[in-house]
């Protein structure tokens, strides 16, 4: 339905409805066509009014669009007048319209009514993400930095994971700012982001180096900068975190991911005990490996390559003097087919131990399992993420502790833009988290905003200095 160019008379929506006779929710497709098009305000009026004159009166589900539209277009007095509507002619609204009205009112001169709105969200029911941002952000903007930290924190209460964009603002609107409670505020966002492994996009971290170099009378010069394979920031020369655990650090890890990943309730999903068993008693008898192999995760790097050729080829990679590598497989790899040749397979197996699980099962578990048992040397290879473990760990300490250990030991395989090879990007030696040592800070981020979690930690550092 292609929505109208100007506001058209009663007659004439009258004569369009006619025309999509098929239609039961004219009135609804034509709004979500204008919403989309973004036709101007005055048009959806004209069809609000005719409706207004066919039926005595518009319903909610309309009204809710046309509020749509205003927001979009943020059209203040319109979201206002529909609001006075809906509150005569409705005893509650739902939570869809009232995160409309509160994202409208909130990026307008009337924000303080979007505040109260959210009061009245939270007798009912928990307001939504995007309310609490859309208020954060209407505070910040007028710097009310203490009313957005206040919602921040009610928000955080609330279990509701704030976005980047609402941690930006914090940055963007406290520049400058001589406020000590700000300040502490504004570390503690950086703490979150190294607590949870959170990559900063470059615009955000353009706004994280703006802040530090507005404080009064801190003296801090931001530097973006890469990172030497040692750990060395080649700008302020401090050596970064290690990526190592403690002797405690690991068995804390190994105790718990047996406890909650390997014998946790999922492991046998796809697996049988006995299986788990078997290999457990293959491990034991050959230990320790120094790299353990996702090998189906492997072969599908190039998928225009036959499978059994990019495992041969990670392989013959990874296989240097005395590397003990250990390949986790499947049984169907051992039938000769196009895909799994069977002359490269015996060529595979003089390089590498392998150990062929049945076709349903679910490898990670086999995978963790070997690489903890050989120690803290050992590293892996899967281009997988492993979130499923993070999330079957249950307290947060193991969970950042995975992440650590995960960032130092998973060798990541991307094969390259020609396809022509693949690249390992080593397991780091020093952590890629947000660091600091107090007069300096440390972080890594990303060019571009990733909605998806990735497991490539990024190349590319912030360094800021305190200069004296």
């Amino acid at each position: 339905v292609q929505p109208p160019e100007k506001p058209l008379q009663a007659e004439e929506w009258k004569k369009l409805r006619e025309e999509y006779q098929s239609l039961e929710t004219f009135e609804e497709v034509m709004l979500k066509s204008m919403i989309k098009c973004n036709s101007h305000v005055d048009v959806a009026k004209s069809l609000l009014t005719y409706v207004a004159k066919t039926n005595g009166d518009v319903g909610y589900n309309l009204l809710v669009k046309y509020l749509a539209l205003c927001v979009q277009q943020r059209k203040t007095a319109e979201i206002c007048d529909v609001y006075d509507i809906m509150k005569m002619r409705f005893k509650t609204l739902e939570s869809g319209a009232y995160s409309l009205l509160i994202r409208g009112l909130s990026n307008s001169d009337k924000w303080r009514m979007a505040l109260t709105l959210l009061e009245d969200v939270k007798k009912v029911t928990t307001p939504s993400r995007t309310s609490y941002e859309s208020c954060i952000k209407a505070a910040s903007r007028h710097q009310e930095m203490s009313l957005a930290r206040e919602l921040y924190h009610d928000m955080l209460a609330k279990d509701l994971v704030p976005t980047l964009d609402v941690l930006q603002a914090f940055f963007d609107f406290s520049r400058g700012m001589e406020d000590a409670d700000l300040k502490k505020e504004l570390f503690d966002i950086l703490l979150y982001l190294r607590d949870n492994q959170i990559y900063p996009h470059g615009t955000f971290m353009r706004s994280i180096k703006l802040w530090f170099e507005s404080i009064p009378g801190e003296n801090w010069r931001g530097n973006l900068t890469n990172i030497k394979h040692s750990g060395e920031c080649p700008v302020c020369h401090h050596q970064l975190e290690d990526s190592n655990l403690t002797e405690e650090e690991y068995n804390i890890l190994k105790e718990r991911i047996t406890a909650d990943v390997i014998h946790g309730r999922d492991t046998f999903r796809k697996t049988s005990p006995q299986e788990f068993e078997a290999f457990q008693a293959f491990v034991e008898d050959r230990l320790p490996f120094d790299i353990v192999i996702d090998g189906l995760n492997v072969s599908h790097v190039k998928p225009k390559k036959m499978q059994c050729e990019n495992l041969f080829h990670a392989i013959n990679c990874l296989a240097k003097e005395n590397v003990r590598l250990l390949v986790l497989g499947r049984k169907h790899m051992l039938v000769n087919s196009s895909n799994w040749k069977q002359d490269v397979m015996k060529e595979m197996q003089n390089k590498a131990d392998f150990f062929f699980a049945e076709n349903i099962s679910e490898d990670d578990a086999f995978l963790l399992y070997a690489t903890l048992r050989s120690g803290k040397h050992c590293r892996f290879v899967t281009r997988d993420f492993l979130r499923d473990h993070k999330a079957c760990l249950s307290d947060s300490l193991t969970r950042r502790l995975f992440r650590k250990w995960q960032r130092g030991h998973q060798i990541v395989l991307s094969s390259s833009t020609e396809g022509k090879r693949m690249n390992f990007l080593p397991a780091f030696n020093y952590d890629c988290v947000v660091q600091t040592t107090g007069d300096t800070w440390h972080i890594p981020y990303k060019d571009m905003f990733e909605e998806r979690y990735s497991y490539q930690v990024p190349r590319k550092w912030l360094c800021l200095q305190q200069k004296q």
